[in-house]
């Protein structure tokens, strides 16, 4: 364990305060850093037998990977890769869901230098058709399970003149799809090394497209040394130990994974564990982390509130010592819950796509429940305004990362763009588009999008406050709070609502009129939602971020 954890700490230099909160983060980054050669390497050769990668499947398919294994799996893979033409800044796209070809496929395109782009397996042909031009894609790796995607990639490949050199599939289900091939058969004949291609860690190794509210997706491009940042986010946020089973519940087509089944995670030598499944049930993720003894756990607020929901008393939890959530604001009812029935405190980051954790609640800091913590020792955070003067204690402006480019942990720029890239990063300040305030402690609360904030009758309302009271009512399970357009007002708050089926037969207009008093009896009256719409669900994206832009587009048809 020493060996192991001696290795990791050659990489970054951290420093403590006298409350033993870390308050001194730096990377140590040799010029020719790769993690596959330097991390899964190095750990196959220290300790070849200690897990990396523990997968399950819905289906009760159970696979464990160890770092030696992982090593020459990757080693395979790259000779594969090599052989079908890929060379050292090429771009690969994988489309590989949660199946764990992914993670020794990702790090054999590190080990070539080519430039891996992970991609979520509900793209369309449309989809396929910009990503394929715009990032100038060599080849494709998909899953056969789900075998659409491939109809959608042929079909995009036509389009764009048929210059993909390759289409492989993993787990491939019967019969191939015209144009591809077996992936996991050809794998099975490569030689098992593969000689080092020197490499910079200034050089591209990673490409994201992420979507905003408007136009097509960005590009996000990252070098490699965003993997070693990432030992911050996995060290001294979601406290990943490396003799224990983290796990994120995230798609390996979304940033969210490189932030928490990826790299941090692997430089620690810990061991990642992994649930394949398509549609998020909360008994049966309760029960993964029952049965395989995970340790750490991160995963959106909205899935805990379903946990609650669910109802903890069945599941034997003690296994688990720390938590972390991502992706949406927390509801501090629901910090509160988790709390009482686990005895853990649910630890909020933040971040983006485009970083490494830039917020949070790190090891050791008394969380606020509902704050997303306090700027990380690695980045200069503030709060601005328009004209990026930084606002009084209490005052909503938008977060803001005081750095030159070519910092640790944050994007090289969004790709083929220069002008978008300058729009958001200049001057030193990169913008992260989301809003916030500071209290006086130096907590940050999350707000909201610039895009979400709502502009009624003068006032500007962030949606997260108005969520936070409607959670605490019996009778709302998940909600969502956007403005609507109003001919009068601009715009008015309007709340989507899924109910708890204990109120389903309630007459809709009282329980309307009843959530309208609960917000004005909770908060300043003016932000109650003079709108209420009962659904089913809730538009999310595939790694459960509500999807306010749906709902907004909608009430604008």
């Amino acid at each position: 364990m020493e060996q192991i954890k001696g290795y990791y700490k050659k990489f970054v230099t951290e420093g403590f305060g006298e409350d033993g909160i870390l308050n001194n983060f730096e990377i140590n980054c040799p010029d020719n850093f790769n993690f596959a050669y330097d991390i899964i390497d190095k750990f196959a050769q220290l300790q070849p037998d200690r897990p990396a990668l523990l997968w399950t499947d819905t289906a009760g398919g159970e696979r464990t990977l160890s770092y030696g294994e992982m090593s020459r799996l990757s080693n395979k893979a790259a000779n594969l890769f090599a052989q079908k033409g890929v060379k050292k800044g090429d771009k690969v796209m994988l489309v590989l869901k949660r199946n764990y070809q992914f993670w020794y496929a990702i790090i054999a395109l590190h080990k070539i230098g080519a430039v891996a782009i992970p991609a979520t397996h509900l793209l369309t042909a449309h989809d396929f058709v910009y990503r394929f031009e715009q990032a100038e894609v060599t080849g494709i790796v998909t899953t056969g399970y789900n075998p659409e995607v491939c109809v959608h990639v042929n079909e995009a490949d036509e389009q764009t003149g048929n210059t993909l050199k390759f289409k492989m599939i993993a787990n491939s289900k019967g019969e191939l799809p015209v144009g591809f091939e077996d992936f996991d058969k050809l794998l099975e004949s490569q030689p098992d090394t593969f000689e080092r291609v020197q490499t910079d860690c200034r050089e591209m190794m990673l490409l994201y497209f992420t979507s905003g509210t408007t136009g097509y997706p960005k590009m996000v491009t990252h070098n490699y040394r965003y993997a070693l940042a990432h030992i911050l986010t996995a060290a001294h946020w979601q406290n990943v130990q490396p003799d224990g089973i983290h796990f994120t519940v995230a798609d390996t087509g979304w940033a969210k994974s490189a932030w928490g089944c990826l790299y941090g995670q692997l430089a620690l030598g810990a061991c990642l564990y992994v649930y394949d499944f398509d549609k998020f049930i909360p008994a049966d993720v309760l029960k993964m982390i029952q049965d395989y003894k995970i340790t750490s756990f991160c995963a959106p607020p909205t899935m805990f509130r379903f946990f609650i929901k669910e109802g903890l008393g069945s599941y034997d939890l003690s296994c688990l010592k720390y938590c972390v959530i991502a992706g949406e604001a927390l509801n501090p009812e629901i910090f509160e819950r988790w709390l009482e029935y686990t005895g853990i405190e649910l630890m909020e980051g933040f971040g983006q796509t485009e970083s490494v954790v830039m917020l949070a609640n790190l090891i050791g800091m008394q969380p606020k429940p509902g704050s997303m913590g306090k700027p990380v020792p690695l980045y200069n955070m503030d709060i601005v305004d328009e004209d990026n003067n930084t606002v009084q204690v209490g005052e909503v402006g938008e977060i803001v990362v005081r750095t030159e480019r070519d910092a640790d942990g944050m994007f090289q720029g969004y790709f083929k763009n220069d002008e978008l890239t300058d729009k958001a990063w200049s001057n030193d300040i990169y913008r992260t588009g989301d809003t916030a305030y500071r209290d006086e402690d130096g907590y940050y609360w999350y707000v909201g999008r610039n895009d979400d904030l709502i502009k009624a009758s003068g006032y500007r309302i962030g949606p997260f406050e108005i969520e936070s009271v409607l959670l605490t009512h019996p009778a709302v399970l998940e909600c969502a709070v956007t403005g609507a357009p109003d001919p009068i007002r601009g715009q008015v708050v309007k709340a989507t609502v899924v109910i708890t089926k204990d109120y389903s037969a309630k007459e809709e207009a009282e329980l309307v009129k009843e959530l309208q008093e609960h917000v004005k009896k909770n908060t300043a009256p003016y932000k109650y939602p003079r709108i209420v719409e009962f659904v089913s669900e809730l538009p999310k994206t595939i790694s459960g971020k509500i999807r306010r832009v749906q709902i907004r587009q909608e009430d604008n048809k």
